[in-house]
């Protein structure tokens, strides 16, 4: 009778042999071991990235090594793309386009980058020393122009310096003559064409892309100054140091990481830069002002279309691009290893 009620209460026979674990052993779990769990994790956003950027460079690199052009993309009846081996990249190598893209791709970025830096870390600076208030109101109002779509900039920017109703014309023409003669070496602005000449085209598209990037800069800038003790700056200034001092010794070497950071978005980003410099440029017509990334796309979709060279200079871009980082980041490396 005991052994029966027993039975009823525990759900079991009692005489079965009671499960027992050795001290110190951990029960068995079912699942991934943990090593694989961090890879598991990645698996999701590595799928994405090899869909929607690994597999297209790997197309563009395989298409620089062929003739693609009409016959090949045609919906009826295309015509398998010829290999042509290092053809494409030996045709861009002997081209003068090659070393006037090159030049103006280099230059540009050199001057955006430092401009952009200079201007994003001083507006960074400034929205420091400002109320909480009035900060936020800076920040949201500069980074409107970090959000407007690039064909929005260019239009803009496009209007404002127009030859004919521009209102930079009409705002060079309201200052004095000698002021004018002075610093620009004329007085008359009516009818300046700013966008027939490399030069003054490229200095236009410097002015715009610095517009548009110098707010991430600044925001970048301002959260890492948040993060920087302010016992730090009332030792420097019980200590009489001035204010380019005291960015010099705390603030500058403190965000030495963002500021790396920084560089190399930037240079990615002007390096490549298309958008606002084709329809400034009123299409591909002017062709001495060129940059690669404008250079790939004349070549790849002009008539007649020569998608090959196209992906071939897009290629040697993103080499160009990969080399600049990795030494860059590099460099970085190096010297934080020595400190």
């Amino acid at each position: 009778m005991a052994h029966s009620s027993t039975a009823v209460r525990g759900g079991g026979d009692s005489s079965a042999p009671a499960r027992r674990h050795t001290p110190g052993q951990r029960p068995r779990r079912r699942g991934m071991p943990a090593w694989l769990v961090p890879y598991a994790l990645l698996l999701p956003g590595l799928a994405v990235i090899a869909a929607l950027l690994l597999y297209p460079l790997y197309q563009m690199v395989e298409m620089s090594f062929h003739e693609v052009g009409l016959r090949q993309i045609r919906a009826i009846n295309p015509t398998p793309a010829e290999f042509v081996g290092l053809d494409n990249y030996r045709s861009i190598f002997e081209s003068d386009l090659f070393w006037t893209s090159l030049r103006n791709t280099v230059v540009f970025a050199v001057v955006t980058v430092a401009l952009t830096l200079i201007l994003g870390t001083l507006v960074g600076l400034l929205l420091n020393k400002l109320g909480t208030k009035m900060s936020t109101f800076v920040v949201v109002g500069i980074m409107a122009a970090w959000a407007t779509p690039p064909t929005a900039q260019a239009v803009v920017w496009k209007w404002l310096f127009d030859s004919d109703a521009g209102v930079v014309n009409w705002a060079l023409n309201l200052l004095p003559d000698w002021l004018s003669n002075l610093v620009f070496g004329r007085s008359d602005w009516s009818g300046q064409p700013w966008f027939n000449d490399t030069i003054t085209l490229y200095l236009v598209l410097v002015v715009a892309v610095v517009w548009a990037s110098f707010p991430f800069i600044a925001v970048s800038v301002l959260a890492g100054l948040k993060s920087i003790p302010s016992e730090l700056y009332e030792a420097a200034r019980m200590d009489g140091a001035t204010g380019a001092s005291t960015f010099r010794k705390i603030t500058f070497p403190l965000l030495k990481p963002v500021f790396s950071v920084l560089v190399v978005l930037s240079i990615i980003w002007d390096f490549k830069v298309f958008t606002q410099l084709y329809l400034l440029a009123g299409g591909t017509v002017n062709r001495d002002a060129f940059n690669l990334s404008l250079w790939s796309y004349a070549e790849a979709f002009s008539s007649p279309p020569k998608m090959g060279l196209g992906a071939a200079i897009a290629v040697v871009l993103t080499g160009i691009l990969l080399v600049i980082t990795f030494v860059y980041v590099r460099n970085i490396i190096k010297t934080e290893d020595v400190r």
